[in-house]
């Protein structure tokens, strides 16, 4: 199982589009997704949280403590915020476990379990560098959303996909969701 939060930053996308594939390859999910996460939702994809529940196998409430996923007796293999806010960020980087997205980050951190960040802000101050340094050297895996243009993209759902796919190549599931760089030039 692959735990997914969406968080209340731009690129929300990211989260739905990793869901739309996790589903297609047929891998179980859980979802978190925060109430300025379900406005953003609206306003970037028109989309309902309701809509979420057929791309996913479970949905936590973020502010239930006692979910499951909270425990590190709870079997999950990694997690995956995206987009990321820099609040969750700084939560997470300073230990400060208060919901149930930045208290399963904290469990996959001391659990030794795969966590990927995906932040979405622009530009960042010292304090957001200095907090993704703290997460990546605990461990986890800060993948900011950079989509790459080697691609030649030719839509917004092809720089998603960029994105996307390296998600889910660090968590090392295999996809072709972008062209991969072949330089054929010796």
């Amino acid at each position: 199982m692959i735990v997914v939060a969406i968080t209340g930053a731009s690129g929300v996308i990211y989260g739905v589009r990793l869901l739309e594939v996790l589903k297609e390859l047929n891998i179980d999910t859980a979802l978190v997704i925060t109430d300025p996460a379900k406005i953003i939702l609206k306003y970037e994809l028109n989309m309902e949280e309701e809509e979420l529940k057929e791309l996913t196998d479970i949905i936590y409430d973020p502010k239930d403590l006692t979910a499951s996923i909270n425990s590190g007796s709870f079997r999950f293999n990694s997690m995956v915020i995206a987009p990321c806010t820099m609040k969750t960020i700084s939560a997470i980087a300073n230990g400060y476990a208060n919901n149930a997205i930045t208290r399963s980050a904290d469990v996959v951190l001391k659990e030794r379990r795969k966590l990927v960040i995906v932040p979405r802000e622009t530009p960042l101050r010292s304090v957001h560098l200095e907090n993704m340094l703290k997460i990546s050297r605990e461990g986890g895996i800060i993948l900011p959303a950079m989509p790459g243009f080697y691609h030649n993209p030719e839509n917004i759902d092809d720089l998603c996909n960029f994105v996307v796919g390296k998600i889910l190549d660090v968590l090392e599931i295999d996809n072709h969701l972008f062209k991969r760089w072949h330089n054929d030039n010796p």
